[in-house]
């Protein structure tokens, strides 16, 4: 009997080591061997296990960069506490390092994993240190958004496979992105941030059990229906296809749309042409070259999703709950999530307390958003619409919900009161409707125009 539970043992423990064996650590626990820093004057030292870095005054960011290099598919997993609420702080992963950037200084640059101790909540996104910014706030996943709390270990999940970034926090999942832009190879590296103020002087983030995987990865799944941001134009991922999404602009055709008011798509004042959707540039003026354009499918609760790219100064919008029964000429009337160019376009400051800006419902709800998060023309921008079975609707800037409100409800049908719709009985109220872009004499492009339907 004792020589049978012996061998049980051993099968056990062979078989642990097995598992075991597929993770590399990173960090010896009592040591810095095998990392060292680039940029910034924060510390690093090796606490309980642990290692440790420290704001200091007068500093930009700061990096302790792993000397390993990782080619391919991985997942990175490790432990991070914080000690304040503060600063924010992240992980480097398939990043790079440009020693000559800076004036001679050095820059880190490449994917980071967001450490967000604050009310704002958005551990886990995935933010492009050194390049293009935020690509996945927190803000695309609600339900992703766990709170790091200061003092308590949580525990972080990074999954790299082909040009897809998967993050959790705490086994709870975040972010989902597939990008076009992504190095095969990068380093690894923990941020200790910038402060503002000398009274953040001192702030602890702690970093411990580090830890990649590179052979034998087995994808941890995302439950249906996250939002992907997909920065691979004009493509959905089997993910996406099984949560609903489809293409409403496939790259290559005008398949699936026509003329407002047309039964064929408008002969003139529309473009397609590598992968771009564009409307062409007249007279500025509105439905005077081409026309509206309006998907032939008709549309009640939704998810729509679309890029676009303003020229400067221009002036265009995407309509939803198109009836096209309220007239016959001019563009079409429906719920309007406005495109404009803010800054040189009039129309900014006509309406009423800017109701009429970039992703406002026109001449209805001024879009409270962020400057920040902004791109300037001649750049991409992603706009999103939820709509709800309830008729609960959100407008979405580059991931920023920028205004809600409820479609029909007493506060709604005030608002169209006091607007140029008030003409129109029970504007905006249809049961469903088109999706409509508008054609409003200046050059705007569109891509990855997508949706699904909410139920």
């Amino acid at each position: 009997m004792k020589r049978i539970y012996s061998i049980v043992l051993l099968f056990v423990a062979l078989n642990s080591f097995a598992q075991n064996s597929e993770w590399q650590s990173l960090f010896d626990g009592k040591t810095l061997n095998g990392w060292k820093q680039f940029t910034g004057s924060a510390t690093y030292t090796v606490e309980n296990g642990t290692i440790v870095g420290t704001t200091v005054r007068s500093s930009p960011n700061s990096f302790l960069v792993s000397d390993q290099r990782f080619a391919g598919d991985f997942v990175l997993e490790m432990e991070t506490m914080m000690t304040d609420t503060n600063t924010n702080s992240g992980v480097q992963f398939k990043s790079n390092f440009d020693a000559k950037a800076n004036n001679g200084k050095g820059r880190v640059f490449g994917y980071q994993y967001e450490l967000d101790p604050s009310s704002r909540k958005w551990s886990g996104g995935l933010y492009d240190e050194g390049r293009r910014d935020w690509l996945y706030p927190g803000s695309y996943n609600p339900k992703g958004q766990t709170m790091f709390t200061p003092n308590v270990f949580h525990k972080m999940r990074i999954e790299c496979i082909g040009n897809t970034v998967k993050t959790w926090l705490d086994g709870v999942p975040v972010s989902y992105l597939v990008d076009s832009l992504t190095a095969n190879e990068g380093i690894f590296a923990l941020q200790v941030h910038s402060i503002g103020r000398p009274e953040y002087e001192g702030i602890k983030i702690f970093w411990k059990n580090i830890r990649v995987q590179t052979k034998n990865i087995k994808p941890l799944a995302f439950p249906k229906g996250l939002y992907v941001v997909n920065l691979v134009p004009n493509k959905l991922i089997p993910y996406e296809q099984q949560s609903g999404w489809k293409l409403l602009f496939d790259g290559k055709s005008t398949n699936g749309w026509v003329g407002a008011h047309k039964n064929t798509f408008p002969e003139k004042g529309w473009q397609v042409q590598d992968g771009v959707l564009k409307v062409l540039s007249s007279t500025g003026g509105e439905s005077t070259n081409g026309g509206d354009i309006v998907s032939k499918q008709q549309f009640a609760a939704f998810d729509l999703s679309f890029d676009f790219k303003l020229t400067k100064g221009a002036n265009s919008g995407v309509k939803y709950f198109v009836t096209l029964n309220e007239q016959s000429s001019g563009s079409a009337i429906g719920l309007e999530y406005q495109l404009l160019d803010d800054t040189l376009h009039p129309d900014a400051k006509l309406g009423r307390e800017g109701n009429r800006t970039l992703a406002s419902l026109y001449d209805l709800i001024k879009a409270q958003k962020t400057t920040r998060f902004f791109r300037q023309p001649g750049n991409w921008n992603t706009a999103r619409i939820v709509v709800y079975p309830n008729n609960h609707v959100e407008h979405y800037l580059n991931g920023i919900k920028v205004l809600e409100y409820d479609r029909g409800s007493q506060a709604y049908r005030d608002l169209v009161a006091i607007s140029k719709y008030k003409v129109w009985n029970n504007f905006g109220e249809a049961a469903k409707g088109h999706i409509l872009i508008q054609d409003h004499g200046n050059e705007v492009s569109f891509r990855s125009i997508k949706i699904r339907e909410l139920k």
